[in-house]
């Protein structure tokens, strides 16, 4: 048998498929198994395990540094942070071997699995983390431990070692704030891995990761980031709602500080700090809830990057001067003239003047754009794709010439998911999602059966297309079942765009009338809570009349047994023309549906992002906004194709 990858099984079944409409149904049930079991390599157990078949990986690659776990004491208790100097040369320090644990360290702990390095300094109250690099150890974050009342620990009383092994390492720290409360917690550095985990012990209520960085963003699987701009928040502190993960930005481009959680119901405080251009986000805070933390660092030259867009940007095209460190979905977020934001992925291109390669998200298809990057859907109309990068990973943007959608403002960029060609030791935001939560949770908080496109039937236009071709060959007689599948087909995709609409439109009168019973029980939240109706009215005042306007699927019934009756078997000199007439009529009813339908996700995930920025401007809305974030991800499940829910 050949030595096949996953990917080119996958891709050899899809083609089977293509030219056998006799066992289609058979093979495109294998390909979903396929793509599940890619979905389950790529994207849920650990990095490297499934690196060599299931990723595509070059066999000669090799990692950039050692996964050796390794514990030193320093001998001397030191005042300042330790210097990357220090950190490589290990002078007069102690190696501490596995299995040996002291219950204390004369110096101070240090502890390195090649990847990362954490140092635990008796005169500091953090816990400091650094990137290992080739170059030498570089500090990026601090741990700090708080009591659930937000008081901070002010000095460490005592590092013991409380886990030593060949796969993982972890020091137990006790902590005293400056009014005397005890707190206590478990630091665990594995083999290979780029995190901390945090496991709290007696007193910690939360975990702060100092991390600072002008952007913070809350990935969001299943529409729009929340991209925040340090720059533009006046407030000294601020709530922001996550799902399960918060972005540190920092440095000047090669580190990402990742929090990882366990507990999404719950928002994260944010700390700020500075003036002007050089304000920054310090800090974040997250709650245990007696649940673990993890703290990630993602160290490589140019991990993220950002440029500010203008209004009058629109239309051209703009060179990032920025280079992809490694191939991956990259996610870029684009600010709106609004203060929204637009989450894009960037577009590959393999070989120069060759077509580009939309990574598939989550499981799903692939999609391939032609060198112009033309694109069509049901609510941007035509457009040129705005980001994308050149065969040597060079990134560009073209910012939108539309109406709805002005970039003005910062565009970030960052790596999000793998793809078949990343390297072995490159992390992305979903590796580090599934090595700390696991498979369980992160297939749960991905949602991934809610994140699958939804095909049934077939589009209008194809409809009309397929059986224009059958009546100007004059075979319609001889391919009497091919004309009624066709119908049927488009029966199918009309009736189920129409419960999508059926589905939105009722999510948004439900929708307003929790919010309308909100603003009466919270009359101090008035303004802001009509604000969030605000974008729902839409659905109220265009859509659903829009909609009643709109033939229905009985209709589209009648109107097929009318074809079948009338048209199927006829083949008289008008034939076709009958069967245009009847193509148009169809093509009318889905075209309209179809524009509504896009428009409808569009106000939904508005809705959603905008209840998750409110609540940075005021904490009170916290417990609205995790409602509404909770019912619009539920619309938003199993989109149809027309709703482009990826761009």
């Amino acid at each position: 048998m050949p030595d096949y990858s996953l990917y080119q099984l996958k891709a050899a079944l899809k083609t089977s498929c293509e030219r056998n409409d006799s066992v289609k149904t058979q093979c495109f049930a294998k390909t979903e198994i396929v793509s599940r079991i890619i979905f389950l390599l790529a994207t849920v157990l650990p990095v490297g395990w499934y690196a060599g078949t299931a990723m595509g990986a070059d066999a000669e690659s090799k990692p950039r540094t050692q996964n050796t776990i390794a514990v030193w004491d320093t001998g001397l208790r030191s005042s300042e942070p330790l210097t990357p100097a220090m950190l490589t040369a290990k002078q007069d320090w102690s190696r501490i071997s596995a299995p040996e644990t002291p219950s204390s360290f004369k110096g101070d702990a240090v502890v390195s699995n090649g990847r990362i390095a954490a140092v635990v300094r008796h005169q500091s109250p953090a816990v400091e983390v650094y990137a290992e690099r080739p170059e030498g150890p570089i500090a990026v974050l601090r741990l700090v431990l708080m009591t659930r009342s937000g008081e901070p620990a002010s000095r460490i009383e005592l590092v013991s070692l409380a886990e030593n092994t060949k796969a993982l390492v972890c020091l137990e720290v006790s902590c005293k704030t400056e009014q005397g409360a005890s707190l206590a917690a478990k630091f665990r550095i594995k083999r290979g891995e780029v995190f901390v985990e945090t496991a709290p012990g007696a007193g910690a209520g939360r975990l702060r990761t100092e991390c600072p960085a002008r952007f913070v963003i809350l990935p969001d699987f299943f529409a729009d980031d929340i991209l925040i701009d340090a720059t533009r928040i006046p407030v000294s502190a601020m709530e922001a709602p996550s799902d399960n993960f918060v972005l540190h930005l920092t440095g000047s481009g090669d580190n990402i500080g990742m929090c990882a959680f366990e507990n999404r119901q719950q928002d994260v405080k944010l700390t700020l700090a500075g003036q002007g251009e050089e304000r920054r986000i310090a800090g974040s805070e997250i709650e245990f809830e007696g649940k673990n933390i993890w703290v990630a660092v993602l160290n490589a030259p140019h991990v993220w990057h950002y440029l500010d867009l203008k209004i009058d940007d629109a239309g051209s095209i703009i060179p990032l001067q920025w280079t992809m460190p490694f191939p991956a979905q990259w996610r870029v977020d684009f600010t709106r003239k609004d203060s929204l934001t637009d989450s894009w992925e960037m577009l590959l291109q393999e070989k120069k003047n060759g077509k580009y390669l939309k990574p598939s998200w989550l499981g799903g298809r692939e999609e391939t754009l032609q060198q112009n990057r033309w694109r069509w859907n049901t609510f941007l109309d035509e457009f040129s794709y705005p980001c994308w990068s050149d065969h040597e990973r060079r990134g560009y943007v073209q910012p939108l010439i539309k109406h709805a959608f002005q970039f003005q403002g910062p565009a970030v960029v960052y790596p999000v998911n793998r793809v078949k060609q990343t390297p072995l030791d490159a992390y992305t935001v979903v590796d580090v999602m599934r090595n700390t939560l696991g498979v369980g949770p992160c297939e749960h908080i991905l949602d991934v059966e809610g994140q699958k496109t939804v095909y049934q039937g077939r589009p209008t236009c194809g409809v009309q297309g397929l059986l224009e071709e059958i009546y100007r060959a004059k075979q319609q007689k001889e391919r009497r079942a091919d004309v009624d599948k066709h119908l049927n087909d488009g029966l199918a995709f009309v009736t189920h765009i129409r419960q999508r609409i059926t589905r939105y439109i009722e999510f948004g009168e439900k929708m307003r009338k929790y919010l309308a019973a909100q603003r009466k029980e919270h009359p101090e939240l008035s303004d802001r809570i009509a604000e969030l109706d605000k974008i729902l009215e839409r659905i109220d005042t265009y859509i659903a009349p829009q909609t009643n306007k709109i033939q229905k699927p009985t209709f589209v019934a009648d109107l097929n047994e009318d074809f079948r009756k009338k048209i199927m078997d006829y083949d008289g000199p008008d034939a076709l023309e009958r069967c245009q007439q009847y193509g148009k009529v169809l093509t009318d009813i889905g075209g309209r549906q179809d524009e509504l339908v896009g428009e409808c996700r569009w106000i939904v995930r508005t809705l959603r992002q905008q209840a998750g920025i409110m609540v940075s401007v005021d904490p009170r809305l916290a417990p609205i906004a995790n409602e509404i974030r909770a019912r619009t991800q539920e619309a938003l499940r199993n989109p149809s194709g027309y709703e482009w829910s990826r761009h």
